[in-house]
């Protein structure tokens, strides 16, 4: 996963080119997190964008292909949890991103439809064609999780957690935001990986994130050199 030390080093080295600025650990570690959750967002979008190109007959094979890149990077946030029902309502899951799929939790685990309109499930249980049964269950998705037939106990829902960080240390996830931690020495910040949390991000968004941390914090200086420079960078990346 992306090493928050080298993202940090490389960032002081794009701010500091003309001697303009530092950038200090408590900055970085305000955008880092920021950045992180930009990226993972635009996975989303660059999915839907490579699902059009392959539509198209436009994607590479194999291993060059950009939908199975994608959808690689996207697997590793994948996450199946158990949510229980009282009287068919449950909680979402704290660290829910996006929602994939949900199937009951009984012996022959039955897909659940997902409906995120108010207006369509009052339709859909009004219904005397499609109303939901313990065959054909229905979940709202909205604050929380609604699903009927209301005596159903529990479902589970594979959906994609929200990126957190890695503990630099033994690499596993850990619930908390990417931070770079230190130790003075003589007055200066020194890199402390025992105080530190890694991107949970794969290795190959490095620049990315460097990029994007770097167009953050000069929007924030309002230094558009900086600003520029790192929309160039990813321009050319």
């Amino acid at each position: 996963m992306a090493s928050v030390n080298r993202v940090y080093s490389a960032l002081k080295d794009l701010v500091n080119k003309d001697q303009r600025g530092f950038v200090t650990p408590a900055v970085f570690n305000s955008f880092a997190s920021v950045a992180q959750m930009n990226i993972f967002n635009k996975l989303f979008d660059d999915a839907a964008l490579n699902k059009r190109i392959r539509n198209a007959q436009s994607d590479a094979g194999r291993d060059k292909s950009r939908v199975k890149q994608a959808n690689e990077d996207l697997s590793y946030f994948s996450k199946l949890s158990t949510i229980s029902l009282t009287t068919g309502v449950g909680d979402k899951p704290s660290d829910l991103a996006r929602v994939i799929s949900i199937i009951t939790t009984d012996a022959t685990a039955k897909n659940v439809e997902i409906v995120y309109d108010e207006e369509k499930i009052d339709y859909i249980l009004r219904s005397t064609l499609s109303a939901p049964s313990t065959s054909f269950p229905v979940a709202l998705v909205s604050s929380d999780v609604q699903v009927f037939p209301t005596s159903i106990a529990s479902v589970k829902m594979r959906y994609y957690k929200q990126p957190e960080g890695l503990n630099v240390t033994t690499g596993a996830r850990v619930a908390i935001q990417p931070k770079f931690g230190y130790t003075v020495v003589a007055g200066k910040e020194v890199y402390s990986a025992a105080n530190s949390v890694d991107f949970e991000l794969p290795e190959h968004y490095f620049a990315e994130l460097v990029v994007e941390i770097a167009k953050l914090i000069g929007v924030n200086l309002r230094d558009q050199d900086v600003y520029a420079y790192s929309v160039n960078e990813e321009k050319t990346a």
